[in-house]
């Protein structure tokens, strides 16, 4: 069952997410998959791992995702399953301020990808992808094209 946040709650985890987080997906070479690639979404909250105590707080109100430690002393929440990721973009959304578009173009890329039938319809979801690198702030960012 999804998890239900309060107004006051999403307003708080939108403001988190505008200010430390990071809404972004990406298309990784995959041979198992359809068309050779996974498809892989991401919602990541960050912080310094001097916050290790209070950070796990938030990650305990949300509910979903995992907690991940990097080793240049940030600690990463990540919530990569596409339902998760679905229900809370949906419950924050309206109220992101710098983050909203990412939000609406996760949430129509994730409508895309269920209705993937042909390597055309994967091309114009690989295309959605594409349009992070200029909503982001990313260099490195691949533009993928499958040949017909």
């Amino acid at each position: 069952m999804p998890k239900i946040f309060s107004s006051t709650k999403r307003a708080y985890l939108a403001g988190f997410l505008d200010g430390d987080g990071s809404i972004y997906v990406r298309l990784k070479q995959n041979s198992g998959y359809r068309y050779g690639f996974q498809v892989a979404p991401y919602v990541v909250f960050f912080q310094s791992q001097k916050e290790r105590r209070r950070f796990k707080k938030i990650c305990f109100l949300l509910g979903m995702g995992y907690l991940r430690e990097r080793n240049d002393g940030i600690l990463e929440y990540v919530i990569n399953r596409k339902e998760e990721i679905r229900n809370f973009l949906g419950q924050v959304k309206s109220h992101l301020i710098l983050k909203r578009k990412q939000a609406e173009l996760m949430l129509e890329i994730l409508a895309k990808k269920e209705k993937i039938k042909t390597k055309a319809d994967f091309n114009q979801l690989a295309r959605l992808v594409d349009k992070f690198r200029e909503l982001n702030y990313s260099k490195k960012r691949k533009r993928y094209k499958l040949t017909l």
